[in-house]
């Protein structure tokens, strides 16, 4: 059975200012969230599934391993990073997981190599990509809590990178996003995932995807009740939801809804400040309302429309909007078109 939009309001309402419970854990597993349509607002396939395991190249000459076992491997890989010489062990370190992957050295490899790109050659965004493989193809041979407390700081780094030269190196922020997105999936129950989530909104707002933005604040509030950013997620939630429908005003189910959530959120408020705030978008949303209402009910008083649809219309509006600033006009009209009537 579908819910409505007015008990999806009253769910949100609940969650908002309910008991949170225990967290989950960190790690995929029983208890854990672990499935990608549990976020909405994020990219469930692209950037979350996990890339193609590593392979020998066809110049294994140039590209694949200096030695013959895993073992003297992974020491030329560490003695090349000690000399300073960090993309030949970059290289080390790669030729030595894609060659042996089943090595008990690969996983060892493969973790050194992502510290090694974020560390010594400063490269975030392929840093980010070696941890999430680690992840991907060895999460039982690592620490996963530790290797995704990683990746949310090499996220942050991304992101800083990113401001300091104007996402320069990324098409737009979906990059970066992503990689928030990766961190949330893969921790739900961490102490930095609300933050993670919270960053992936604002890259959302940044890049002008206003409804899936509210998607993810709206997730924020209900997994996260008692976090911090669930509180700050309820005025950037109201602010985003304003600005669609400043740029949307025509949609009315989109104004509806609105004035409903911040509705809803004031009575559960006890902030003054953001209660002053959610009153004047209250008053604006609901003008919006009023005003495309009495339009709507105008469009029936023409020479093309006859007097009872007008009479209806209007007699509709005040029903609906008995205090409204347009009210006096529409009585005085009505009254005229029912004496015409007579």
């Amino acid at each position: 059975m579908r819910h409505s939009k007015t008990f999806t309001l009253v769910c949100a309402a609940a969650a908002a200012i309910g008991a949170f419970g225990a967290q989950p854990n960190m790690t995929p597993g029983p208890g854990s969230w672990y499935a990608t349509d549990a976020y909405p607002g994020f990219d469930s396939e692209a950037g979350i599934l996990p890339r193609p395991r590593k392979e020998p190249g066809f110049f294994s000459w140039w590209s694949g391993p200096k030695f013959d076992t895993p073992e003297r491997q992974l020491d030329w890989a560490r003695q090349c990073a000690e000399d300073k010489s960090y993309k030949a062990a970059r290289k080390a370190y790669d030729a030595l997981v894609a060659e042996w992957p089943l090595s008990p050295q690969a996983p060892v490899a493969q973790e050194e190599l992502a510290a090694l790109c974020f560390s010594k050659l400063l490269d975030s965004i392929d840093a980010f990509e070696e941890y999430k493989y680690l992840l991907d193809f060895y999460s039982s041979q690592c620490d996963y809590n530790a290797i995704v407390a990683k990746m949310y700081d090499v996220a942050m780094a991304m992101r800083e990178d990113g401001k300091r030269i104007l996402f320069f190196r990324f098409a737009n922020t979906v990059d970066v996003r992503r990689a928030f997105e990766n961190v949330v999936v893969r921790a739900p129950g961490a102490s930095f995932a609300p933050a993670a989530m919270t960053a992936a909104a604002e890259l959302l707002v940044d890049d002008g995807e206003l409804e899936k933005a509210v998607s993810v604040y709206e997730n924020i509030r209900n997994l996260y009740p008692k976090s911090k950013e669930a509180n700050d997620a309820v005025k950037s939630e109201a602010d985003v939801r304003m600005k669609l429908i400043r740029d949307h005003e025509y949609n009315r189910a989109r104004c509806k809804d609105t004035v409903a959530f911040l509705k809803m959120v004031k009575s559960a408020s006890s902030d003054p400040a953001l209660r002053e705030t959610l009153s004047k978008y209250i008053s604006e949303a609901s003008a919006g309302l009023e005003r495309e209402a009495y339009e709507a009910a105008k469009f029936y008083d023409s020479r093309t429309r006859t007097r009872n649809s007008a009479i209806n219309a209007y007699e509709r509006f005040l029903r609906e909007y008995p205090a409204s600033s347009y009210a006096d006009v529409v009585r005085e009209r009505l009254a005229q078109l029912k004496e015409g009537a007579k």
